[in-house]
């Protein structure tokens, strides 16, 4: 009595593609590193593939920080400039009022001319 032959083995899966590759192991650690580099990555980087597909947003953030000092530091000369020429209009008033008014506060007296005696003319002879 015979054996009917055995058909060879029509599976699919991992292991059947694996069968009759020559250093099956090497494939099967390079899959596996691959795969592990692909879930490092995933993890770093979120749902994006890779770290090279994320807008460039630093210099646009750095360039918006640069805009924004110097908005700010134009606003604060303005305001430097306002309050250097107000100052500068208070001391004007303070000077004028006080060039006119006397140094000493209080009531004012209009000088009176000195009351001498009439000069004689002639000429004056010294007495001895």
């Amino acid at each position: 009595m015979t054996e009917p032959p055995v058909p060879p083995r029509t599976t699919s899966g991992p292991g059947s593609a694996m069968q009759n590759t020559p250093n099956a192991e090497r494939y099967v650690l390079e899959a596996d590193a691959m795969r592990r580099r692909q879930l490092r990555s995933a993890l770093l980087h979120g749902s994006r593939r890779t770290w090279r597909d994320h807008p460039r947003t630093w210099p646009a953030v750095v360039v918006g920080i640069i805009v924004v000092a110097v908005i700010i530091a134009g606003l604060a000369v303005t305001e430097a400039f306002k309050k250097t020429s107000e100052n500068e209009k208070k001391e004007k008033q303070q000077q004028q009022p006080a060039a006119t008014a006397p140094a000493v506060p209080g009531p004012t007296t209009t000088p009176q001319p000195a009351t001498t005696a009439p000069a004689v003319p002639g000429p004056t002879t010294a007495a001895p």
